[in-house]
């Protein structure tokens, strides 16, 4: 009976509940269960399975450039990182109020990787998420434009309770991007949630953005009442380098 109990459990894709169960035959744990306490038990497996199952989905979507963790986040006095303002910012009650974050500061500097602990955080607490490089972002969309799937791929994006722009600035917006971001920006105004990265100060954006009116339009939608984080000190990835190269002489 059990051997067929087990395999209706997984033929109705019943994971959770199918392992517990056969874990707890196999230990012959059966006996130390009331029939309230097991079925409590299975269910319990069964419900943290799928909520497990649910997160792994939501990162593997994401496609986040780092596997990041607020916890690894190194606040050397140096960084100008506020503790306290990235474990408020980790709770993602700033989502839940659709409100944006701003990260700007040199290259290396950890800019991505303190934007995917982040969105890491807010995935495990069943939030959608999308990562993207701006300049890989916004020339998909110039070919989805051209093969007829543009209005997919933003609605793709509307989706998402928080969408990651990585790398913001790099390289100035054509006329066509601009358009680009101006619907994205105003679809999700007031609804969901956005991160930039930038190299460059927020002032800078305009000139990156072009077009005045548009630019007034974008910024004034992103900009007003953001989180900001501005790091300093050097590149993380120049200190990681030196590091390495002073343990190899040891």
């Amino acid at each position: 009976m059990n051997t067929n109990t087990l395999d209706k459990m997984r033929k109705l894709k019943f994971f959770g509940m199918y392992h517990a169960f056969q874990s707890t035959l196999e230990t012959g744990k059966t006996e130390d269960y009331t029939a309230d306490e097991l079925l409590a038990h299975l269910v319990d497996a069964e419900w943290d399975d799928r909520h497990n199952r649910r997160i792994e989905r939501q990162i593997y979507y994401a496609k986040f450039r780092y596997k990041a963790s607020v916890e690894d986040v190194h606040y050397h006095a140096d960084r100008s990182i506020d503790r306290n303002q990235i474990m408020r910012l980790a709770d993602c009650t700033f989502i839940e109020r659709n409100e944006n974050l701003l990260i700007t500061g040199s290259t290396g500097i950890g800019k991505s990787y303190i934007a995917s602990a982040i969105g890491y955080q807010a995935c495990t607490l069943g939030y959608r998420v999308l990562y993207a490089s701006t300049p890989k972002l916004f020339s998909k969309l110039k070919m989805a434009k051209a093969d007829g799937s543009y209005l997919k791929e933003v609605a793709k994006i509307e989706r998402q309770e928080l969408l990651i722009l990585d790398d913001f600035g790099i390289q100035p917006f054509d006329a066509q991007s601009r358009a680009a971001l101006m619907e994205i920006i105003e679809d999700r105004h007031g609804k969901t949630s956005l991160i930039i990265t930038s190299q460059l100060p927020v002032s800078k954006w305009y000139d990156v953005i072009g077009e005045k009116t548009i630019a007034d339009a974008i910024l004034d939608r992103i900009v007003h009442s953001a989180h900001r984080i501005e790091l300093k000190g050097e590149s993380m990835r120049k200190k990681r380098r030196t590091d390495d190269k002073e343990v190899s002489y040891q």
